[in-house]
């Protein structure tokens, strides 16, 4: 889990370099990552597959799966358009608070006071890197910060629904089956004429971001998340922020301010605490 975590805070530097050969529409971004992520997934099935038969609830809850996981990506991939990555991935992660308080009532995991304090120190150290009181925060920021923390519940949504279906679905099946019904919803937001005008070049870094910090940490995540509770799952992706805003820092030249230091310790404290015994 905190393996595909820390792959996920690659995404700026890939889309940022993808985005440099020619504007890119957050919805064209997502659809082909989805594609690339879906057909990946096929060939996996051949030996990474479940006998259990999935019941009609089951594949209702594949479905849902595939519309939050592209509501999830475009808005994420948005707020990175709207915003500075450090306010796309923070606001993305207030995810781990609301898994926390939806697993015990849908996944009925029991609720641990550790979990809680986790949590909430890892949003206090969120605040902590947003600065929502700087003068410096303008519109686009507010929006930026919106879409977040939008794609922040379907992401929520994704963890609880994973936990849900792992015991029926493999990794692979979920990552296929969930691509089928992504794709047609995502094909929808896609600007008409946006294949005619993407640079090969900006193809190129897509795919490639989706073999690896789309598909395999995908199956990483699935893997993960069927051996530790999901309160637990969520509060160690709270890394991909704090990798994220590292890479914007150092590859990208995006200013990293003291609370921004200050505020990945403190996401570091309580991935510590989420897994310390």
């Amino acid at each position: 889990m905190a393996i595909a975590a820390s792959s996920w805070g690659m995404w700026p530097l890939l889309l940022k370099r993808a985005e440099s050969f020619g504007g890119l529409d957050p919805a064209f971004e997502s659809l082909v990552v989805m594609i690339a992520i879906t057909a990946s997934a096929a060939p996996l099935l051949l030996r990474d597959r479940y006998p259990e038969r999935a019941t009609k609830k089951q594949w209702i809850g594949i479905a849902w799966l595939g519309v939050g996981d592209a509501l999830n990506v475009v808005l994420f991939f948005g707020a990175y358009q709207a915003t500075s990555v450090a306010i796309a991935v923070i606001t993305h992660y207030l995810t781990p608070i609301f898994v926390a308080i939806a697993a015990p009532l849908l996944l009925r995991e029991r609720a641990r006071g550790r979990t809680y304090a986790a949590a909430a120190i890892g949003f206090a150290g969120l605040v902590v890197m947003l600065r929502p009181w700087a003068a410096d925060r303008g519109a686009n920021d507010a929006m930026g910060a919106a879409l977040g923390a939008g794609s922040a519940v379907f992401y929520a949504s994704n963890v609880i629904v994973n936990k849900r279906l792992s015991r029926t679905f493999s990794g692979a099946e979920l990552m296929f089956y969930h691509g089928l019904f992504a794709l047609p919803l995502l094909a929808l937001f896609v600007p008409s004429g946006a294949w005619s005008h993407v640079d090969a070049r900006a193809m190129a870094w897509l795919v490639g971001g989706s073999l690896g910090p789309g598909a395999l940490s995908g199956l990483l995540f699935t893997w993960g998340l069927r051996r530790i509770p999901a309160s637990h799952a969520s509060t160690l992706t709270l890394l991909e922020p704090l990798v994220a805003v590292v890479v914007a820092a150092v590859a990208l030249g995006q200013s990293v301010q003291p609370a921004t230091v200050i505020g990945g310790a403190i996401i570091l404290l309580a991935t510590i605490a989420t897994i310390a015994k």
